[in-house]
């Protein structure tokens, strides 16, 4: 069976949990003696793992001179129709800039209609919505020119090109849904993005959702039949300690707590800081780390200088690969407030690395994890509860991770990409009688 997919970041070029899961999926779904995976995404640097399957950039397929002139037309009238902000990877002051380097890129370059390839970055910067079109575009000549089965598609991003794709080859579309906007940005959704999703679960005949949680949007919020929709939760790669190089020094002796995402309001960065200011007066010995970046954490800094607690907060910035695991082992609790979480692989992560976690009720996760300490995001409260008493009981430190460490045994990548293979098979025969 020959799998055409597309994604949209791979490791170790990824801004969060997207890019993770693609790389756990594709990992695992290659080692099946009757799977072909091709995985394709707008742009490749080279230093990627592809673990047994082809990865495929867009931006190296060549195309016509009437594709590629056709493409630059439409990208000149639609140039100031959909330049809405993507709040949850760019600043408002950051959008501003990078949309006048790019108006001066375009008056600068002219029309080129000599080229014979599209034109990623494979960022989420103002060309996103364009390079989402490009995408489409070179989905529909790769759907034409390789073998394939099923079309499966990673996020909003992709659902255009897997639309495309299956209107190239009429073959099955599955797409995958890790998040939807109503999880970046609650009712005051990008209204754009939103159609963008709907046309994609509409076209699709099977949707893939990391969680009933997810599920539920999908058929709430978009209007999608429950026939439609499965669920098939996300796995975790195991940590390999022998793999961290160097551990961290942290030169103190005071317990620390750690937030480890995107700096949003999706994942609740405030309630954190605030429930960090509530326990820092009731004990001294702790110390509070946000590790992330994201359009909030400039706010969150000053936050936290407001509360005057900035000599017991650090900010590390985005971290990824080792940085990730280095985080973990030196940290006493790890805390997802999220607002709205279709999964969470992250306290997965810090459960492998024997760490205790503290979730938000509004997760995924929530949904397999049973040794975990469930609160709900908003309640600062019953967060500085928990962390209060995982630090002040070390045997209820110790009953979280023995339980935790247990559960997660079974939240395997493999059985992800077990399941999905069974969705791909059923679909086939479903398509054949």
């Amino acid at each position: 069976m020959n799998i055409l997919m597309f994604g949209w970041e791979f490791p170790p070029h990824i801004t969060g949990g997207l890019g993770t899961a693609c790389f756990g999926l594709t990992k695992n779904m290659a080692l099946f003696d009757d799977i072909d995976l091709t995985f394709v995404v707008p742009k490749i640097y080279g230093d990627e793992t592809q673990s047994g399957m082809q990865l495929v950039a867009a931006g190296e397929i060549e195309l016509s001179n009437n594709v590629i002139r056709g493409q630059i037309e439409s990208e000149k009238r639609k140039l100031l129709q959909c330049c809405g902000q993507i709040s949850a990877y760019c600043s408002p002051e950051q959008y501003a800039k990078l949309l006048q380097e790019k108006l001066k890129r375009q008056i600068a370059s002219g029309d080129d209609t000599s080229r014979r390839t599209m034109e990623f970055s494979g960022q989420y910067g103002t060309d996103l919505f364009e390079e989402i079109s490009r995408y489409g575009v070179v989905a529909s000549s790769i759907a034409r020119r390789k073998h394939h089965d099923v079309i499966h598609a990673h996020d909003w991003l992709t659902y255009q090109a897997g639309i495309e794709a299956k209107k190239a080859s009429g073959k099955p579309l599955v797409i995958h849904v890790h998040a939807t906007e109503f999880d970046r940005c609650g009712e005051n959704h990008n209204k754009h993005v939103f159609e963008i999703e709907k046309r994609g679960m509409e076209a699709a005949d099977k949707i893939i959702t990391v969680s009933n949680f997810t599920r539920n949007i999908v058929i709430n919020k978009y209007g999608i039949s429950p026939v439609k929709v499965i669920t098939v939760h996300n796995g975790v790669e195991p940590v390999n300690k022998n793999e961290i190089k160097k551990l961290w020094k942290i030169g103190v002796h005071d317990k620390i707590v750690t937030f480890l995402g995107r700096v949003t309001s999706q994942k609740g960065p405030a309630y954190f800081i605030e429930a960090a200011y509530k326990i820092l007066k009731r004990m001294d010995n702790v110390r509070f780390v946000m590790a992330g970046g994201g359009d909030l954490l400039e706010k969150m800094i000053e936050y936290v200088a407001k509360l005057g607690i900035s000599d017991k907060f650090h900010f590390t910035g985005f971290l990824k690969g080792d940085d990730v695991f280095q985080m973990y082992s030196i940290s006493d609790v790890y805390i997802m407030p999220s607002v709205s979480e279709p999964f969470g692989i992250a306290p997965l992560e810090a459960i492998h690395s024997n760490v205790p976690v503290i979730i938000s009720k509004q997760s995924g996760v929530s949904e397999v994890l049973n040794n975990a300490i469930k609160v709900d995001f908003w309640d600062v409260d019953a967060i500085a509860d928990a962390i209060y008493g995982i630090l002040s009981y070390p045997a209820l430190s110790v009953f979280l991770k023995n339980n935790s460490s247990k559960e997660v045994k079974n939240l395997t990548w493999s059985d992800t990409a077990g399941k999905i293979r069974k969705i791909y098979y059923q679909l086939l025969n479903s398509k054949a009688s």
